[in-house]
């Protein structure tokens, strides 16, 4: 398989092949379309959906990408190859396993080239209990003004009080306070919202039609920015609970992380999208992870990350400028070469292999 054709450079052209794959093997294919906003062509927004197998196997594999936008390059490329590998859909439909693959979860974040919706809200911290008092992360106030400061590129003095602070806290305390999650500002970065977004609730329908009447999910969420260059790391995505944990080992391998024991490349965050499972699928047995693959070392993705929330807070930015930071943030988070593309299909290939293998296994009773 020329596994690099089946990524694309741009949200169009990955729906395009999604949907193209996806017809030739005769899924059943459906959409929800975004009900306000347009893409950076002027192009329709969905979030597409294509199934394979019975719609009554008591296992489901469901594989998303784009919950962070322009993340979605990588997930959209796999989940596209996956569509043409015989071997890995021959190995479901063996097994009784239906496969649910959810095409870009954030369209505008993916076509406009932003981690963010169309709110400026990280999906993956917009799903908490917004009926009661939302988490708090005094840190990134702190920080706030400092990384996003009134022009671009920051001043000297700017960087330096950062790296100061740093200093002081640590590190991993300011991967932390940056990307646990805030709620208080709304131009800020890992912003996580008010109320939950329309791609909260599509998906939590999602969930509800085609996960809740399973016994077993096995879901599988495409990322990229942390860790080596490459490197799937499996992150356990679920509640803090060690027999939970201990399963999706037996799943994906002892090499699968958490935040909760410090173990992962990412802070412990709030809000996460993998908790709708547990509200809108109580009965079913869920086994998640979100795959994180590397990219460039955290400091430049992160300084991509800080240029783009200036530019959305700053429209009037010069042209040659936001084209800059708009390249400058899709490389940052999608290394476009081949020997790339090719370890993360190797890796989503491997995972999607080892979850149908769970999926198929008796369920005790």
């Amino acid at each position: 398989m020329n596994v690099a054709s089946h990524f694309s450079q741009s949200y169009v052209e990955a729906r395009e092949k999604f949907l193209a794959a996806a017809g030739a093997r005769r899924a059943r294919v459906f959409r929800e379309v975004h009900p306000s906003e347009r893409g950076a062509q002027g192009e329709e927004l969905s979030i597409d959906l294509a199934r394979l197998g019975n719609e009554n196997a008591p296992g489901l594999l469901l594989l998303s990408s784009a919950t962070h936008g322009v993340e979605g390059f990588c997930g959209s490329g796999s989940q596209v190859a996956l569509l043409h590998d015989d071997v890995v859909l021959a190995e479901a439909e063996r097994a009784g396993v239906a496969v649910l693959m959810l095409h870009a979860l954030n369209p505008y974040g993916f076509s406009h080239l932003r981690r963010t919706n169309e709110d400026n809200v990280d999906l993956n911290r917009n799903f908490v209990d917004f009926h009661a008092p939302l988490p708090e992360n005094p840190a990134y106030a702190e920080l706030h003004p400092h990384l996003l400061p009134a022009s671009w590129p920051p001043a000297a003095e700017n960087e330096a009080w950062l790296k100061a602070w740093m200093e002081r806290n640590g590190e991993k305390a300011y991967q932390a306070a940056v990307s646990g999650g805030q709620y208080a500002h709304p131009d800020g970065m890992f912003y996580g919202g008010v109320r939950p977004t329309w791609s909260n609730a599509t998906l939590r329908a999602v969930l509800r039609s085609e996960a809740s009447p399973r016994q077993r999910l096995g879901w599988i969420d495409f990322h990229t920015g942390l860790g080596p260059r490459g490197h799937g790391e499996k992150i356990y995505a679920g509640r803090d609970n060690a027999t939970q944990v201990a399963r999706t080992k037996t799943w994906w391998g002892n090499d699968v992380t958490s935040y909760y024991d410090g173990s992962s490349s990412s802070s412990r965050v709030t809000g996460v999208l993998c908790s709708a499972a547990y509200d809108e699928c109580p009965r079913t047995e869920t086994t998640a992870i979100a795959l994180e693959y590397g990219t460039y070392p955290l400091e430049r993705t992160l300084q991509a990350f800080r240029a783009e929330q200036w530019l959305h807070n700053h429209p009037h930015a010069p042209a040659k400028q936001r084209d800059e930071i708009k390249r400058e943030m899709r490389d940052a988070f999608y290394v476009d070469s081949d020997d790339w593309r090719a370890m993360v299909y190797t890796q989503a290939r491997s995972a999607c292999l080892m979850a149908i293998t769970r999926l198929a296994a008796p369920v005790k009773v």
